[in-house]
């Protein structure tokens, strides 16, 4: 499990890390990370040193008591002493690897006096970051372009491992991690922070980290949470604490302003072709990984939108799904992701796009006046 905690693959490892070996485990940036790697090469070494006399016995007895020198077999069986020391060696290099196994792992359990504390939340697709008594919390999504996903264009450098929005982290400073999962279990996985925990519904994990060195560090979901369990990265900013606050102040004042301009887009009424510009890029962007930007969804999986009852009948019903989602379905509730003019542009984009063609345009207020209902 340990050595599962902080296995590196290429294509998870940050983008300025020091060169080291494809074939081991990456040493990381937090202590704790330096200890797994340490206890993963003393483990590793006492195995080799058992595996080298073991088979070195072995073999010596092979070749020096072989029939063709006449070697005869001895004859005895029940030796208390060999029982005995067949016993008591292998209890000492176990009690030897686990006195070190135990130390780490108590260290990466102890959460307590932490700095600051952030609460992941895992959703199908996507993670949900909340700074405790901060008031800034976002939604971190893949970034990597469809047309690179559908092979239209060349994979980037970070194909699948980028994000719209990172988590955004000081250095030097212990950070607790709550974890837990808004659908089914998740689990957030930094291999350079030796950080892997399940997210589960209904329960809350911690972890924690203590980052040494800035840089962009990357990983995934390494559960199999559904059909697009591949497109769920993690990126972690980690930087100076000053720039931390600074980044810090600026989200806050970037919250107040959205709410400003929500409240605007109450009293605001956008033409229809404002609405599907905004409405399709919020679709591709959020919906097409289910419902596919043609609308057609994947059969047996997502339900289509094309042609589909809900794009095609009641307004105030197709309303409700995206803003409080379909219970006991993949369909999320989208009130606290995304804006009232977002969904109102993305509604009236799925009535009109694909051929639905129905005329109907949908407003922020529109959208407001039903959550309140």
């Amino acid at each position: 499990m340990l050595s599962f905690a902080l296995l590196g693959v290429s294509n998870t490892v940050r983008a300025d890390a020091v060169s080291q070996s494809s074939y081991n485990l990456t040493q990381g940036v937090t202590q704790i990370s330096q200890d797994v790697y340490e206890l993963h090469m003393l483990i590793f070494y006492i195995c080799v040193a058992i595996a080298v006399v073991v088979f070195g016995v072995m073999f010596y007895s092979i070749f020096a008591h072989r029939k063709s020198r006449g070697a005869v077999p001895a004859n005895f069986h029940e030796s208390t002493k060999v029982e005995v020391i067949w016993t008591v060696i292998p209890v000492l290099i176990l009690i030897g690897m686990a006195i070190p196994a135990t130390k780490t792992l108590i260290a990466m359990e102890d959460t307590s006096q932490s700095d600051l504390t952030v609460k992941i939340t895992g959703s199908q697709w996507k993670w949900h970051y909340s700074y405790f008594g901060e008031d800034v919390e976002f939604f971190s999504l893949l970034s990597t372009k469809n047309e690179q996903i559908s092979g239209d264009e060349p994979k980037g450098e970070h194909y699948l491992l980028e994000v719209d929005k990172p988590l955004v982290l000081p250095i030097g400073q212990k950070v607790r991690f709550l974890l837990t999962s808004d659908d089914v279990i998740h689990s957030w996985w930094i291999p350079d922070f030796a950080v892997k925990k399940d997210t589960i519904p209904g329960f809350i994990n911690e972890a924690w980290t203590r980052i040494d060195k800035p840089g962009i560090y990357r990983g995934q979901c390494t559960e199999l949470c559904g059909v697009n369990h591949g497109f769920m990265p993690i990126v972690v900013h980690a930087v100076e604490p000053e720039e931390f606050d600074v980044w810090l102040a600026e989200q806050k004042e970037l919250a107040k302003q959205a709410e400003q301009q929500q409240a605007a887009a109450l009293e605001k009424t956008l033409s229809m072709d404002e609405l599907m510009t905004l409405g399709e890029k919020v679709y591709l962007e959020r919906c097409a990984v289910c419902h596919q930007a043609n609308g057609e969804g994947l059969a047996g999986v997502f339900p289509a939108l094309k042609n589909s009852p809900i794009a095609l009948g009641d307004i105030g019903a197709h309303i409700d799904v995206v803003v409080y989602g379909a219970q006991g379905t993949a369909m999320q509730a989208f009130e606290n992701q995304i804006t009232a003019e977002e969904i109102a542009a993305v509604v009236t984009y799925e009535r009109n796009a694909w051929g639905n063609d129905t005329g109907d345009t949908v407003q922020a207020k529109d959208v407001s006046d039903r959550a309140a209902q």
